[in-house]
């Protein structure tokens, strides 16, 4: 499959301890995956509030996979501990490091963390600003008080700063992606059809702003590769009875926003998305189907990759 980057989230959620992580990490770049991906959770089972420690103690067990965020939440944090923290990480990986950042939606999280929801992307751009100006090693202050201001050390290994995406959700926050210049990552549990809508928007705000497009055109979807169709079938089933957080139409169904499927069918649907949205980096995130087995997900794993001409003469 041409010009198309591929990255995984873990499919092992339950054991997020440095060990299993490193094991995945490894499996995946083993098989010739380009990234691997961790999302930014609070406040529930298996939360992951800190998503660059995780990708720090992978960075450790691996050599050459990129390490991303899929929304590293600007809103809850200080911009200049957070510029740190994103430098020392991307140091210590040797420039490995993908940022997808984010505002957060739910309500319930960000009052929590007193951020007043309806100031979420006035904060995220307010921070976003601090942190690549202090990326750039320019003085920075939060407050404008140039007596307080600061170089922050140290700066990023990829420079001025790490690849920055932007999650977003909903017109106001594609727009302001797009103002940005910046490649948008949609949520997996979108349809197609409003993926389509979400990238015509995203890309008339950038012309607006009087920037370039972005050359990467990221796509988070849940994949699932098998020959077996009994199991195929199963699944299918499972993921159809918990479309509760799926953003669907009344019209629309599984096929809309998840790739289940044998080979031929998923290499036909991953074609569809790079004719219809320009997609060339495809994060395949895990189906949420409890009870299947670690080496199911490892044998999609190595479907994919092959699909994807990923596959490494040493897998």
């Amino acid at each position: 499959m041409s010009d198309l980057n591929v990255g995984l989230t873990p499919w092992e959620f339950a054991d997020l301890s440095a060990e299993n992580l490193v094991k995945q990490a490894q499996f995946a770049e083993k098989q010739g995956y380009d990234s691997i991906w961790l999302p930014e959770n609070h406040f529930g089972a298996n939360a992951i509030p800190d998503p660059l420690t995780l990708l720090a103690a992978i960075a450790g067990g691996t050599n050459k996979i990129r390490l991303g965020t899929t929304s590293y939440l600007l809103t809850l944090r200080n911009p200049l501990q957070a510029a740190e923290q994103v430098a020392v990480l991307d140091q210590l990986s040797k420039g490995r490091l993908i940022l997808g950042v984010g505002r957060g939606y739910a309500p319930d999280m960000l009052k929590a963390y007193h951020v007043p929801p309806a100031q979420k992307r006035r904060i995220f751009s307010w921070a976003l600003e601090i942190m690549k100006d202090a990326w750039s090693g320019e003085p920075v202050t939060l407050d404008d008080n140039e007596e307080n201001a600061v170089v922050v050390y140290p700066q990023p290994f990829q420079k001025p700063w790490p690849p920055l995406w932007v999650a977003a959700f909903g017109p106001k926050a594609l727009a302001q992606a797009g103002k940005l210049g910046l490649p948008y990552l949609c949520s997996p549990m979108e349809s197609l059809q409003t993926l389509r809508g979400n990238f015509e928007v995203h890309r008339a705000e950038v012309v607006a702003a009087g920037l370039d497009l972005p050359e990467v055109v990221p796509l988070m979807r849940s994949v699932f590769v098998s020959e077996d169709q009994t199991l195929l079938k199963k699944v299918k089933h499972e993921v159809e009875s918990k479309t509760e957080n799926a953003r669907l139409k009344t019209d629309e169904g599984v096929e809309d926003w998840v790739i289940i499927g044998e080979p031929n069918y998923v290499r036909d649907r991953l074609h569809q998305y790079q004719e219809e949205l320009g997609m060339n980096y495809l994060v395949a995130t895990r189906v949420r189907v409890s009870g299947i087995e670690s080496k199911i997900m490892e044998e999609s794993i190595l479907l994919l990759a092959d699909i994807c001409l990923l596959y490494t003469s040493d897998a």
